[in-house]
């Protein structure tokens, strides 16, 4: 369940792809984006993380306004983010597993100049068997792995890192049925021990069943707002339509009846 804190805040964000994007994430909170491709989701998240430059807007980790100079920044203020594309935009394919983990990571394990390499493999490994990635060792190298396996690797990298918000984009695609309920449960773990998760996912099931609460994007704005106990499918789909249902009418008009910067919280999923 959602608590209390709000841990991160966006007033007006707005950079060439997303326009005045406001919402909040709660500890203990997944909140879905959703909407069709072209929405702005993966942009929205990629300005979080410090990949693309904002033009305007604040954004706020645990009450202190940040500057998203470049991703150094939001790691630094404990943003983390597994991409939509975690092959090109995540993992070197051609390290370990060890290498992949600790990368974000390397700043608290040096030790002066050099790498304290008995601590970096100890995190590599307890992180490796908290999220059952399967492989012969933390030695092996990524691309052996399988998507599911690849994605737990990304996730590992955030873990060891213990960000206060965690951005995950698409995380389930490209992975069998398996690893698509571990990954869930992995989810589900970081928000019950209080980390604030914003998730974007294409596939409505998926966000249906993860989210407390779902933000609709269309055309770099967000036309919606749903709590999980009155979002469906179909409520989901016309909020991700809006402006195309309504190309008379004011953008304003085409929104959800939900008003307000962002409403309370749900319950539990």
């Amino acid at each position: 369940m959602a608590g209390d804190r709000v841990v991160l805040e966006v007033d007006g964000l707005s950079t060439n792809d997303v326009h005045d994007i406001s919402l909040q994430v709660r500890a203990g909170e997944v909140v879905a984006l959703a909407g069709l491709i072209g929405a702005g989701r993966s942009e929205l998240a990629l300005a979080l993380a410090g990949d693309l430059p904002l033009r305007s807007g604040t954004v706020r980790i645990d009450g202190d306004r940040i500057r998203l100079r470049g991703p150094a920044d939001a790691i630094r203020a404990g943003i983390g983010l597994a991409p939509e594309e975690r092959k090109a935009q995540a993992l070197f394919l051609q390290r370990t597993i060890r290498d992949n983990t600790s990368l974000v990571s390397l700043g608290r394990l040096r030790r002066r100049r050099f790498v304290n390499r008995t601590q970096e493999k100890a995190l590599a490994q307890k992180y490796a068997d908290r999220l059952r990635v399967r492989a012969p060792s933390i030695e092996a190298e990524v691309r052996t792995l399988s998507g599911g396996n690849q994605q737990k690797v990304v996730l590992a990298r955030w873990l060891a890192r213990k960000p206060a918000l965690l951005i995950l984009d698409e995380p389930t695609r490209g992975v069998d049925i398996g690893a698509k309920a571990e990954i869930y449960q992995i989810i589900a773990d970081l928000a019950r021990e209080g980390t604030a998760i914003l998730v974007i996912s294409s596939e409505l099931p998926e966000v249906l069943g993860l989210a407390d609460r779902i933000l609709v994007m269309q055309n770099g704005r967000i036309t919606g707002r749903l709590d999980h106990t009155e979002a469906t499918e179909e409520a989901i789909l016309a909020l991700a339509m809006a402006d195309d249902l309504t190309p008379d009418l004011p953008h304003e008009t085409a929104t959800a009846p939900r008003t307000g910067t962002d409403p309370a919280p749900g319950g539990t999923r």
